[in-house]
């Protein structure tokens, strides 16, 4: 290059303009950007201090919503009869008299419907008493039919002997509702078993074939096969249920001998095939579990429950059986039980999660959800429950619970008082399946499982039906304040329709609700750092900037009531809301509007004005972040850009903070703000680049990054140029090429432009020195690069395309000067 030609190329003058990344260097762009996304803390929900159904600060009433607290013992469970539920039903004998019944759901019989037993003369009583025992004795674990009079005084072993086979059928087929003494029950069965045995052992000595069916109503040896199991794996189960009665204390160990038996029971049950409906004797065993619930142990009270479920109740029995499992689940003390059972498989397994009427399961599904929610804020089963498809279930029960009952035009008006009670629990479910959805969006493992059913989808429907209910909402709000902080999840979020949109109208509707704004809030921040797509949508969405800034406004002011929102927490929603302005402001689209909005603008000086960064930091950094961001659109239109003055003098108070944060975002906005003429005056006057200086000396590269902006737009003007070289300028500019260089060729490219500024007019200082730097960093052999291929690239690309062409002047250019001693 000849001399002539680097005296024109001296003419030139680097600028900082945001240092913004032009198409050359788009491969770099996240190397460092003047535009910056922000972030910030996920909002911080304490744990419940206890279990239950709904929080402490759940909108619903507490009188119109579920108890989580109740006491339930074997009398409010039903003993279902031993019909087998295969819907066929069998003509009664013509010789043989028609007990008139209806069944329930679960086969148990109407007590109205039930003939009225006898009065049994010798054991009559007078008053309260004589008519309890009257009602145990109707209401006795083994109804018997009415007696004829020959055998009306005849022991119940002797009444079963001369009944034809036929009544005994009705006696096993017999429902009953349990509110018996524990002395009838014991006896009654005893008697009852003693008698099968019996009769077994006397037909099976005649040759014939016993006449008791089990299973699914087999003949031939396979009945008689069934019958010695019965005879020898069930009953003497049973005996020893029997023995215990309610209200005995009873020991851990024997405790755990109950369990095993339990276990043992449900194991041999299933390899028999006779769990579920499809068994006539399930009622025998039934009355039996539920007799055990009154024995007050958790640990036995959730083996009974797993057995129990596994033949399969319905109804009433359904409902407590989960009520009890919740109540279980309620003490924390019992994780352990869980995790050591396999009740949670019984629980995600119910027909009644998977059943496509799952409205007419009412509170029985509430409950059940309901406990897996409680257990789901144990991490280790929380995990368990992931492994078991736990999202899957859930989100498919949502699903099931959003569409609604089905009803025909026949029954819509008769039942409509019913569907709006189904329509509550529906909506009191989905608050249980949110939250528990919640629990386990903490686990880290769940993220692939959320992406592959598509959570998101369904998670915005029900935000978009259940926009009213702010349990719902606040629950979703929570799933996505955490899983929008990874990546792919905040990416497929963004994907999802209308999910912007949803979150801005939620904003508008319940401005009020801290708790809710401040993570829709933090969800669309997270969403808008990420994805070009959700800073262009929440800018399209009409009316979307000014909910934004209404919400600003509202936070900005004391309100009324001063209990409504505490300080601290106001604090918390403009953090949030200001770095969402930031983000949005990336996009040049949005980021020129909102800078030439006023009121926009207003509002973030108002926070500089009106805070202090020593009480309030995290809300005056991001404040001057975004002024940052909207700095760099200086168009004509930029209010940032017309009331410099004012924010120059707003910047000056916080570089003599004691943040350090605070003092590198003043820097950046003077890095933009010094293109202007008048700031650059109002920085030489008041010695702020003295202030700048200093921050080359920092070990920190953004600090040094930021110094160097201002400082690159200082040295444009002849005449403060040589102010900067009388403070040392040159000197730190050099140190910090040497210690920052080869770690980060932007910051090096940058303090090059610096140096070639400072020396347009006169003899720069220490020039052997600088050459001496050069000529080793722009020698690509002899550079250490990463072994990192992905870095090496990024390094390689920021050296070739930023910092080379700058250095290669600067160089010839002090070379040409060192051996000519001519001065450019």
């Amino acid at each position: 290059m000849s001399l002539m030609e680097l005296q024109d190329k001296s003419e030139r003058v680097y600028t900082s303009t945001g240092l913004r990344r032009q198409t050359s260097a788009e491969i770099v762009s996240e190397a460092r950007r003047s535009l910056r996304a922000l972030a910030t803390q996920r909002p911080f929900t304490p744990q419940q201090k206890h279990r239950q159904l709904f929080g402490e600060s759940s909108s619903r009433a507490r009188d119109g919503r579920p108890p989580s607290a109740f006491s339930l013992h074997a009398q409010h469970f039903e003993a279902p009869d031993s019909r087998p539920g295969s819907g066929t039903r069998l003509s009664p004998l013509e010789h043989k008299p028609r007990l008139s019944v209806s069944l329930d759901e679960d086969g148990g019989v109407d007590e109205a419907a039930l003939p009225k037993p006898p009065a049994e003369r010798g054991n009559t009583r007078i008053g309260s008493g004589g008519s309890r025992a009257k009602l145990l004795r109707a209401a006795s674990i083994n109804r018997l039919p009415p007696v004829t009079p020959n055998t009306k005084n005849m022991s119940l072993e002797a009444r079963i002997g001369a009944d034809h086979p036929g009544e005994r059928e009705k006696l096993q087929c017999s429902d009953v509702t349990e509110h018996t003494t524990n002395s009838s029950s014991e006896t009654d069965l005893h008697i009852l078993t003693k008698h099968r045995i019996l009769q077994n052992d006397v037909s099976s000595a005649r040759g014939s074939k016993p006449e008791v069916k089990l299973g699914h109503g087999d003949t031939g040896d396979d009945n008689m096969d069934e019958s010695v199991f019965w005879n020898t794996k069930v009953l003497p189960v049973l005996h020893e249920f029997e023995s215990f009665a309610p209200g005995d204390a009873v020991s851990d160990e024997i405790v755990g001998e109950l369990c095993n038996a339990c276990n043992g029971l449900h194991d041999a049950l299933a390899e028999r095939g006779m769990l579920g409906r499809q068994f006539k004797k399930r009622s025998a065993i039934l009355r039996t579990l539920f007799r055990l619930i009154d024995v007050g142990s958790d640990r036995l009270d959730l083996t009974l429950a797993k057995l129990i479920l596994a033949l399969n109740v319905s109804g009433n029995n359904l409902l407590n059986i989960c009520k009890l499992v919740f109540k279980i689940s309620r003490n924390a003390s019992n994780d352990a039980l869980f995790l050591n059972d396999s009740i949670l498989d019984s629980l995600l397994s119910l027909s009644l999660l998977h059943c496509e009427d799952v409205w007419s399961k009412g509170e029985a599904v509430l409950y059940c959800v309901g406990s897996l929610k409680l257990l789901s804020g144990n991490s280790a089963l929380s995990r368990l429950l992931l492994s078991k498809g736990f999202i899957g279930v859930l989100l498919q029960l949502s699903k099931r619970l959003m569409h609604g009952p089905s009803s025909t035009s026949a029954n819509i008006t008769s039942h409509r008082s019913e569907g709006e009670g189904q329509r509550i629990i529906a909506g009191h479910t989905l608050v249980q399946v949110t939250a528990a959805l919640r629990n386990i969006a903490d686990q880290s493992e769940s993220r692939p499982s959320f992406l592959s059913n598509k959570a998101f989808s369904t998670l915005c429907l029900i935000l978009e039906n259940h926009r009213k209910d702010l349990d719902i909402c606040i629950n979703v709000a929570r799933i996505f304040s955490k899983l929008s902080t990874y990546t792919e999840c905040c990416h497929a979020l963004a994907e999802t329709p209308r999910c912007c949109g949803l979150f801005l109208d939620l904003l508008s509707k319940h401005s009020r609700k801290q708790d809710l704004v401040v993570r829709l809030l933090f969800t669309l921040g997270n969403l808008t750092a990420k994805s070009t797509e959700a800073r262009e949508r929440v800018y399209e969405e009409e009316g979307g900037i000014d909910v934004l800034l209404d919400l600003f406004q509202v936070y900005q002011e004391t309100p009324s009531p001063p209990k409504q929102c505490r300080a601290p927490e106001r604090e918390d929603v403009l953090v949030k809301l200001i770095r969402l302005l930031a983000n949005l402001a990336i996009h040049p689209t949005v980021g020129t509007a909102l800078a030439a909005n006023t009121l926009c603008v207003q509002l973030l000086l108002e926070v500089l004005e009106c805070r202090c960064v020593q009480e309030s930091e995290e809300l005056v950094i991001n404040a001057v972040a975004t002024i940052n961001n909207l700095s760099f659109y200086q168009g004509e239109s930029s209010v940032v850009r017309s009331q410099h003055t004012h924010i120059s003098q707003l910047l000056l108070k916080l570089l003599l903070s004691s943040s350090m944060d605070a003092v590198l975002e003043a820097t950046r906005v003077f890095g933009n703000l010094s293109q202007i003429k008048d700031v650059r005056h109002f920085i030489m006057q008041h010695k702020v680049e003295q202030y700048v200086v200093t921050l080359l000396d920092s070990k920190t590269p953004d600090v040094c990054f930021s110094a160097c902006g201002v400082l690159i737009n200082l040295s444009a003007d002849p005449e403060n140029r040589t102010m900067l070289r009388a403070t040392g300028t040159v000197q730190k500019l050099i140190d910090c090429l040497r210690d920052f260089g080869p770690r980060d060729w932007h910051l090096a490219s940058v303090v090059c432009q610096t140096l070639w500024n400072c020396s347009l007019d006169g003899e720069l200082q220490h020039t052997q020195e600088l050459l001496e730097i050069l000529r080793l960093y722009t020698d690509k052999g002899a550079l250490q690069w990463s072994s990192d291929d992905g870095v090496r690239q990024v390094q390689e690309a920021c050296w070739e395309l930023l910092f080379l062409p700058v250095a290669e002047s600067l160089r010839q250019r002090f070379y040409i000067e060192d051996t000519t001693g001519i001065i450019p």
